[in-house]
């Protein structure tokens, strides 16, 4: 596998996907070496010279005003915020952190000297990465998640003035945790497409909803990339039309899942700029040889976005749910009731199914909503700390949606395909690979069998491996 370079201004979400889960080797560029030495020597003359340079020559917060003496100063700046709680981030979320946080070392425009970008770059490489809680930031940088990363890099490694603040005043848990949960669900989007193709096979629906001109006359490009995916999974398909119109949930599918994929592009060119984009106070610019305070920790394009995503998938979800629910109504299908294997069985055969998804569905409706506008406290620091995007609780709530949304998923293709095997009729060609590559986990469910296991389908469509 290719490695992964890191220059401070390139870094894309597959990069940290290769990184996170495929394990690809990462590097630093050599200029980046060089950057971080100019923006390191900036500092060190602060220092020399006496200059308030806040976090390198004095305390932060409302300790602002007072001048940093102690020569352990900064590791002990660590240790007091090492405030996290929970259970540990999984593996690919830490090692996402560390790989954004050694991006942003790279950028050169930190108090960092290149060693440390180093450390972080080696841990990764031997995959030798701390626990990193999940609970207690705000996101106005992700204070507790970095000092537990820090804390577990650092080991015996000495610190130098004004270092601490380059390695915990970073937004990298939350950039780096948002950028695994958004590409997991642009894969469950190709996923509600799959589904939404077999049930239309299932429900022999009309196909005059997935009509080319659809998408001319309602030029978004979301709901063109859909209705052709679903459109030409059907291709070669021998269902007939049972009805002139359908249940929107059926005839919206294009509209519903195309509007998730739009925002959810939106949502991807957001945390591509936030990948690369300076996260810490202070400032280094090199060029005019200051240290400077600002707000760069302030990600609210971030936070705002994934807070978008999980609006954007809450729709689609709920059609998929409701697309198998019908699926189970013998009035609307014209099969026997619950999908049973012959009609007149008092067995309940797959009608319970329709409970769980609608579950499923409720609980990733109710994680939809926003968390970027909750303003926790104004007293924080004396009133000064008066803002919090929330973001790594944004971040959070959209994966665990997009879990959920896998197990809606995992129920409407067992229901559909479930239906297909009733109804008999020829399948498309796409649709049939579909249909196989379920039966390959799930079996027909016939007359006095009990429901399958759906954790391999839950698995197969959390893996995005549905079309593979």
């Amino acid at each position: 596998m290719t490695a992964v370079t890191l220059t401070g201004h390139a870094l894309g979400l597959d990069d940290v996907v290769r990184v996170a889960r495929g394990g690809a080797r990462v590097d630093l560029d050599p200029a980046a070496i060089d950057r971080m030495r100019a923006a390191r020597a900036v500092a060190e003359r602060a220092v020399c010279d006496g200059r308030a340079a806040y976090g390198v020559t004095t305390g932060v917060g409302v300790r602002k005003a007072f001048a940093v003496e102690a020569s352990g100063h900064d590791r002990l700046l660590v240790r007091q915020h090492l405030i996290a709680q929970g259970p540990e981030a999984p593996r690919d979320v830490v090692r996402a952190t560390a790989l954004r946080l050694a991006n942003a070392l790279a950028a050169g425009t930190t108090t960092a000297r290149p060693e440390l970008a180093l450390l972080v770059v080696e841990a990764l490489n031997a995959d030798r990465l701390p626990r990193v809680r999940l609970l207690g930031s705000v996101g106005q940088a992700d204070l507790a998640a970095m000092a537990d990363l820090a804390e577990g890099l650092l080991g015996d490694t000495p610190l130098s003035q004004g270092e601490a603040i380059a390695l915990i005043n970073q937004n990298a848990f939350s950039t780096g945790s948002g950028a695994l949960a958004l590409y997991d669900a642009l894969s469950l989007v190709d996923a509600l497409d799959l589904a939404g193709a077999l049930d239309f096979e299932a429900l022999a629906a009309n196909r005059d909803a997935l009509h080319p001109a659809v998408a001319e006359v309602r030029p978004y490009p979301g709901l063109r990339v859909s209705l052709e995916r679903v459109g030409a999974l059907l291709e070669g398909s021998g269902a007939k039309a049972r009805n002139l119109q359908d249940p929107l949930s059926f005839r919206t599918l294009p509209q519903v899942n195309g509007a998730a994929r739009d925002a959810l592009a939106f949502v991807r060119a957001q945390l591509e700029i936030e990948l690369n984009a300076a996260q810490s106070n202070p400032l280094v610019l090199v060029a005019q040889e200051r240290v400077i305070s600002v707000g760069n920790f302030e990600i609210q394009p971030l936070a705002t976005a994934l807070d978008l995503a999980r609006l954007a998938l809450a729709p689609a979800l709920s059609t998929a749910a409701e697309r198998a629910v019908k699926l189970l109504q013998a009035p609307l299908t014209g099969l026997t009731e619950g999908l049973g294997a012959r009609s007149g069985l008092a067995e309940s055969a797959l009608s319970e199914l329709g409970i769980a998804v609608q579950a499923f569905a409720s609980e990733a409706r109710l994680l939809a909503q926003p968390v970027s506008f909750e303003l926790v406290s104004t007293t924080q620091a004396e009133g000064i700390e008066d803002r919090a995007t929330m973001a790594p609780l944004a971040s959070r709530r959209l994966a665990e949606m997009v879990e959920l949304g896998a197990r809606v998923v995992a129920v409407e293709l067992l229901l559909a395909a479930q239906a297909c095997d009733l109804r008999g009729h020829r399948l498309g060609a796409g649709s049939a690979r579909l249909h196989a590559r379920v039966r390959s986990l799930v079996p027909f469910v016939g007359e006095g069998d009990a429901l399958p296991d759906l954790e391999p389908l839950a698995a197969l469509v959390r893996s995005g491996g549905l079309d593979g």
